[in-house]
Order: structure tokens, then sequence, then C-alpha cells
């Protein structure tokens, strides 16, 4: 596939809005828990949630992906009612201090989560199990508004043990477009799917670079693609593997140029979404290959 390819001409919609994945769009990660592998616990309480939604905003985030409860391998589970009350003022608080044209993200599998914050403003859901718990998919269809499939095997605490594929990308298209068929038998429009692949999810390190080096092939299934990878594990397997001594045994937060890098591939073959940690590094990546295909599309 061409180095500098356009975007695939998808855009979601909700409200009023209309979000635009001809174009790349920085999903920057607000984690208001205590137990997150990165940032755990540093924008856990509203005043400090604010001001970093505030600063990965005017880095360039088009979307806050708001999440209040972690989904690191074995990660304990936390009560929806905690959920909520970590979750819900952080909406309200964005929605009062940077206004509607923001997009936020809820990162949760809780269909009661997703209600109270849709309610309060919050415009996507990104549900790591895919709409699977009980009432979810129906929730969705209900609320009718865009929401992330991801791909993933079993739960948190055991899907490290059910990373086996004969072949990893055949099985996870199969697998999110099943999840597909039955989200929209219950109502979810098509119209309102984003599909992730799920790195960090159920997969090891020969499964992720399967998957980065042959993301396109996820096009298949017509439907806008988002990517995550940032700071995550794999990204640590790659800087192990290197050989280069400066760049191994890196912590989570020492990642970033590495996530940034994974981020453009993903850019290349598809990816109109892309969540980081680092708004700033990807809005510059992003500022650099959106040039360049621009300058590649007129020059052709």
């Amino acid at each position: 596939m061409p180095l500098f390819q356009p975007l695939p001409a998808y855009s979601i919609r909700v409200r009023h809005k209309t979000l635009d994945l001809s174009k790349p769009q920085i999903m920057g990660i607000l984690n208001v828990t205590p137990d997150s592998f990165s940032d755990g616990g540093q924008f856990n309480a509203i005043d400090s949630a604010l001001s970093r939604a505030q600063e990965m905003i005017a880095a360039g985030a088009t979307i806050i992906d708001i999440g209040g409860e972690s989904t690191r391998p074995n990660a304990e589970t936390v009560a929806t009612s905690a959920e909520i009350e970590r979750v819900i003022p952080v909406v309200k608080a964005i929605r009062t201090h940077c206004g509607d044209e923001i997009w936020l993200s809820i990162d949760t599998s809780s269909p009661q989560v997703m209600e109270e914050a849709f309610a309060a403003g919050a415009d996507i859901w990104n549900d790591v199990r895919a709409l699977k718990r009980e009432g979810a998919a129906a929730m969705a269809a209900q609320l009718q508004l865009p929401v992330m499939l991801m791909h993933m095997r079993g739960e948190p605490t055991t899907m490290t043990s059910l990373a086996q594929y004969d072949d990893v990308i055949s099985e996870v298209i199969t697998e999110l477009a099943a999840r597909v068929e039955d989200v929209v038998s219950v109502g979810v429009k098509r119209a309102n799917i984003i599909l992730d692949p799920g790195f960090g999810f159920a997969k090891n390190y020969e499964h992720h670079c399967a998957l980065l080096t042959q993301l396109a092939s996820l096009q298949s299934l017509e439907l806008p693609l988002m990517f995550g990878v940032s700071r995550k594990r794999f990204l640590a397997e790659v800087l192990n593997h290197s050989n280069i001594e400066a760049v191994q045994n890196s912590p989570a937060i020492e990642r970033d140029t590495a996530s940034t890098a994974a981020g453009l591939f993903a850019l290349q073959q598809g990816a109109g979404i892309i969540r980081t940690h680092n708004v700033a590094m990807m809005q510059q990546a992003v500022a650099l290959w959106q040039q360049l295909t621009d300058y590649n599309n007129l020059s052709a």
C-alpha cells in the first residue's frame, strides 16, 4: 500500500455533531483510576482530570477518552457505583469548561455507566468487551451513539491464556465481523460502529507484530478503525528486542516515541483515530503525515 494514502471516507455522528474520520483524529487518554498501568492515580481528582483534559485539547486532541476502570491484565473489578462516581463528575466538568465541540469517549463496559455518562454529555462508547456485558448492546441501540468494539478473548484476568491463534489476522477479522453482526441484530446501527483490533488484549508479541504490519487487512470490514497501543507492554518488548541498551527496560511513561511511531504505521494503514497518552507528540507526527499525504495527492 502507498505510504501516503488518504484515510477512508468515514464519519461518525451524535446529537448535532459530526466527526470526519477521513482526517486523523487524536484521542487523548484520561484515566480517572488509581491503578491504570501508566498513569494510575494522577488524574483521579476532578481538578487534575479537568486540567489534564484541557492540556490535551490544547495540544490537539479532538476526543478525550475517560476511563474509570483499569483493564490492565489482572486488574480488579470495579463496582458500577464507584465507576460512576469517578467518571460522571469529570464528564460534567469537561463539558462545563471545554464546551460541546470536544468529543468525550467513555472507556467502560457497563451499560449503567454509559447511560449516565451519555446523559451528562458523553458522545462515544469505547468498550473493550465489545458490548458483551448483559444489557450493553441493548443500551447502545437505545442511546444510538458511536461505539468502539474491541477484539478481546475472555476477560482481563483470563485473556493471556487465550492468546492462541492459527492465523491472528484472519481470526481477529472473523471474530470482529461476528461481533458486528451480533450487535447490529439487536439494533445498533452499523454506521455507529468503530473497530479496535485490541492491541494488548489476548495477544502476544508475535501477534502484535502481525497485526501492526497487516492492519490494513481490517479495512475489509468496511468500518472505521481506532488504534490504541500507547505505552503498552508490546512496545516494551519491541524495545527490549532491539539490543539497544539505552532503550531497554524502559518504564511505560518512556515509550511515547515508540507509541507515536506505531501510530504513524496505523495511519498509513487506514486507522482514523489514534488513542494516545502523549497528544502533543502524536499531533506533530500527524501534522507531518497529513501534509505529506496532501502533497503526494496534489502532485500525483
